[in-house]
C-alpha cells in the first residue's frame, strides 16, 4: 500500500521535482550498498530510509513497497554494467579489460560497490517476479554486450560468441564469490588469478578449424 503523508505531499510542494529526483537518486545509490553488503532479507525499509537520511513516509513517496525499490536497483545496476561494455571499442581489449577488472582484488574487496549478480544472485532466484524479471533482462544485455566483444574478438558466429559470453560470465561470477568466500589471501588471489585466464581463454580462444575430409 502507498503511504500518501500530509508530511510528504508538502516536502514534495516544498521542495518541488528536482529535488524529488535527487531524493530518489539518493536511495537507489544507498539501497544498492545495503543490499551488496546485507542482502536483501538483511536490509528492512528502516535501514534503508535511515541511509538515505529519509522517513519511512518519504520512502513510500518513490516507491510502492520494497520489491518495487529491489526491482530498480536491479535493472539500474545491469543496466550500468552493460553500458560500460557498449561504450568501450569492441574487441579483445575491452573484453580483457573487463574481465581483469572484474576479477581484481580491488573488485574483490569492494562487495557494496561492486557487481550485484556476485553479491546477490543466491538471492535474486527467491525474490518476487517483478526482481527476477528486472534481472532477466539485464543478464540479458550483459549477455548480449559481451557477445558483441567475443564476436569483434574472434571469428564465430552469433550463437557461439552468445555461448562464450555466458560461459565467461558465469565464471566470473562464481570465481569472485569464491575469493570472497576464502579467508586464505594466496588461495584468493590464485582463485582471481585462474579465473581470469581462463576466462580470457574461453572469450578469445581461435574457431575451430574443420577438419579435411
Amino acid at each position: 500500500m502507498v503511504l500518501d503523508t500530509t508530511e510528504e505531499r508538502h516536502d514534495m510542494a516544498r521542495y518541488g521535482p528536482d529535488h524529488k529526483r535527487e531524493t530518489r537518486r539518493r536511495l537507489l545509490d544507498t539501497a544498492s550498498r545495503r543490499f551488496k553488503t546485507d542482502g536483501f532479507d538483511g536490509s528492512g525499509i528502516a535501514t534503508l530510509v535511515s541511509d538515505a537520511g529519509l522517513t519511512n513516509g518519504a520512502f513510500y513517496g518513490h516507491f510502492a513497497s520494497k520489491d518495487a525499490l529491489i526491482a530498480e536497483v536491479l535493472a539500474e545496476q545491469l543496466a550500468h554494467q552493460a553500458e560500460q561494455l557498449e561504450s568501450a571499442p569492441a574487441g579483445h581489449d575491452s573484453l580483457a579489460a573487463f574481465i581483469g577488472d572484474y576479477l581484481s582484488p580491488a573488485h574483490r574487496d569492494d562487495r557494496a560497490g561492486g557487481c550485484p549478480s556476485a553479491a546477490l544472485l543466491d538471492e535474486v532466484g527467491r525474490e518476487a517476479l517483478a526482481a527476477r524479471e528486472a534481472y532477466t533482462t539485464g543478464a540479458a544485455r550483459l549477455v548480449a554486450a559481451v557477445a558483441g566483444h567475443v564476436a569483434a574478438a574472434v571469428d564465430v558466429p552469433a550463437d557461439e560468441a552468445t555461448s562464450r559470453a555466458i560461459g565467461v560470465l558465469s565464471l566470473l561470477v562464481g570465481a569472485l564469490q569464491s575469493a570472497r568466500a576464502v579467508t586464505d589471501p594466496t588461495l584468493s588471489e590464485h582463485v582471481l588469478a585462474a579465473a581470469r585466464t581462463h576466462a580470457l581463454s574461453l572469450a578469445t580462444a581461435p574457431a575451430p578449424t574443420p577438419e579435411a575430409s
